[in-house]
């Protein structure tokens, strides 16, 4: 999860006298210098003609001059630019690597008169702030071998520069305190330092809204930074099946507009371009969208990629309908974090009439798992005894959250159930909430304490024909239950045909354990609390139940539902033993 640490702040007195308000100035100049060495120290200079990054401009410089024959410094005395004129100058150059064409040194001003150069090419450009540290222009030699009659002249001409290079200036450090407002306005803001009322009024709202919204705003900045997204792309099962799905169907996404929710580090928007979309959206909250920016620059596809920053719900996107949205939107046991409600918003707001959802289902399973010896290591067990200390106290609500692990799939007990499935085109949010029964044969016996819990997870399926096409090619309810993907289909099932061979348009993954490929999100256990199963005989003494025996079938319900001090957080509830045995999991 990505962390921020708040700078110090200075502490001023508003009762002092007034000759110390320049002791409380240097003081505040301090901690803005703190801030800005920060920043400093993150900043990276991207070569104007390559992909190589720098930690300095002129190092950045030198290496445009050694690699490329390219000398910016000497265009810029040749021209005699000002900072705007190396502002375009700098964007120019970028401009025409962008487009692939030459860069030489034989560049003129009429080649950078337009105005429209001023405007960065590449967002948070470091060259353009690092054009403050470059060496002063040298007064060129013609000026230097002037004649003596022309003295008044170039000392006439030398105060008109000196005045415009202060009007500049003063313009500059106008724009730097108005930035040091705003920045620290939104700071106060973002630290709760806006006042006690204000505070107070914040945390007011109808049925606790202001709760919600730092339970959203966590969630956000957990996406900040770099390890959560580097797990992501690193799993090949997750981020293949976008790939495959995505380039063995290009005719389905060239020249159409595709929106991408929660775009990350944008790599499935680039994916889209590369298949032909003629314009993808990219929308995300966090602020690992500046990130994706400058990875779509980089890849050159930032003519075809628009980045929008802000909520799904709260931006406004440049167009009325999208052909495709494509998202990356599951969870832990699918439905942790409800990042899904925002893309089914998103769906009824923009997709236009016959649109493909990417993926289109998902379907979550249950299966019983046993396994004593991790029940040994992991349960109330291990701390009965630590060291010889009783530890028992550690136990406390070991029961009471989901297990979030990979189970070994031998560990399983009994024959996968699948409990619901989602087809994207017609969930609602509603429907997120819900009941739905479970039934598992026994594949092997085992006590009734030996079962030891139910394991969870979900199989993700990318059908490339949207249900009105559906309808139209598969007139038969039984070749597909009118949505492509039948309710008990099963992922490693699903993409082959009659014959088991390999359907190169369908993709799908499971996240269960016998697909023997591990992913990031994968399973969660609800260990079941063995006090709760215990039996009285009749003599009012808890026994043991008889073994279960395999082939014999057990059943129950699951209950998904928002838990209701965390939004984003789960509550699963499930019964067994004929409904006898009711205990809820916290996923949070």
């Amino acid at each position: 999860m990505a962390t921020s640490r708040r700078p110090e702040r200075p502490v001023v007195n508003e009762n002092s006298p007034s000759d110390s308000e320049s002791d409380d100035s240097r003081d505040d100049e301090e901690g803005w210098n703190d801030v800005e060495e920060d920043d400093e120290e993150t900043s990276e200079v991207i070569s104007l003609l390559d992909d190589r990054v720098f930690p300095d401009v002129i190092s950045m410089l030198a290496h445009c001059k050694d690699k490329h024959s390219f000398d910016f410094l000497g265009v810029r005395q040749r021209l005699q630019l000002d900072f705007h004129g190396c502002v375009k100058l700098v964007n120019f150059i970028r401009q025409r690597v962008h487009e692939g064409l030459p860069v030489s040194e034989n560049i003129s001003l009429a080649d950078i008169d337009d105005d429209a150069y001023l405007k960065p090419v590449l967002d948070d450009d470091a060259v353009i702030i690092g054009l403050f540290d470059l060496p002063e222009l040298p007064v060129p030699d013609a000026i230097v071998s002037a004649q003596s009659g022309d003295t008044a002249a170039l000392v006439n001409d030398l105060l008109k520069r000196n005045s415009e290079l202060q009007e500049q200036l003063a313009s500059v450090m106008l724009q730097h305190e108005n930035y040091r407002a705003a920045v620290s306005k939104t700071l106060d803001e973002r630290w709760g330092e806006t006042g006690a009322d204000d505070t107070a009024d914040k945390g007011k709202g109808k049925d606790g809204a202001g709760e919600k919204e730092d339970d959203s705003k966590y969630y956000w900045e957990s996406y900040a930074g770099v390890d959560i997204h580097e797990t992501m792309l690193k799993d090949a099962v997750r981020t293949d099946a976008y790939r495959d799905f995505i380039y063995n169907n290009k005719h389905l996404f060239a020249g159409k507009t595709v929106l991408d929710i929660g775009c990350g580090t944008g790599i499935l928007s680039m994916f889209c371009a590369r298949a032909g979309a003629s314009r993808v959206l990219a929308v995300d909250a966090s602020d690992i969208i500046f990130k994706a920016r400058e990875n779509i620059y980089r890849a050159g596809l930032s003519d075809t990629i628009t980045t929008l920053h802000g909520k799904m719900e709260e931006v406004a996107l440049p167009v009325d309908q999208v052909d495709i949205i494509v998202s990356e939107w599951m969870g832990y046991c699918l439905l942790f974090e409800a990042m899904l409600p925002s893309v089914l918003y998103a769906r009824d707001k923009y997709l236009a009439p016959g649109g493909l959802m990417v993926p289109s289902h998902t379907n979550m399973w249950a299966a019983p798992a046993s396994d004593p010896a991790w029940v040994s290591e992991y349960g109330e067990a291990f701390w009965a005894d630590v060291y010889g200390f009783d530890m028992s106290a550690m136990a406390k609500g070991i029961y009471d959250d989901v297990r979030v692990l990979n189970w070994p799939a031998p560990k399983l007990c009994g024959t996968p159930s699948a409990f619901k499935m989602l087809d994207l085109y017609t969930t609602t949010a509603a429907d997120l909430s819900f009941t739905a029964p479970y039934a598992s044969r026994l594949t092997r016996d085992v006590d009734v304490d030996g079962v030891d819990g139910l394991l969870l997870w979900f199989d993700t399926f990318f059908s490339p024909v949207a249900p009105d096409q559906r309808k139209a090619e598969e007139p038969s309810p039984a070749a597909a239950n009118n949505h492509g993907v039948p309710d008990d289909a099963a992922a490693t099932e699903w993409v082959v045909d009659g014959q088991g061979n390999r359907r190169e348009d369908r993709v799908a993954f499971t996240t269960g354990p016998l697909s023997g490929r591990e992913t990031h999100w994968k399973q969660g256990l609800l260990l079941y609390d063995p006090r709760l199963s215990g039996k009285k005989d009749e003599e009012g003494k808890e026994g043991k139940e008889k073994k279960n025996k395999k082939d014999d079938e057990l059943r129950g319900e699951i209950t998904f539902s928002v838990a209701e001090d965390n939004a984003r957080a789960l509550v699963i509830k499930a019964t067994r033993d004929e409904g006898r045995v009711v205990q809820s999991w916290a996923l949070r």
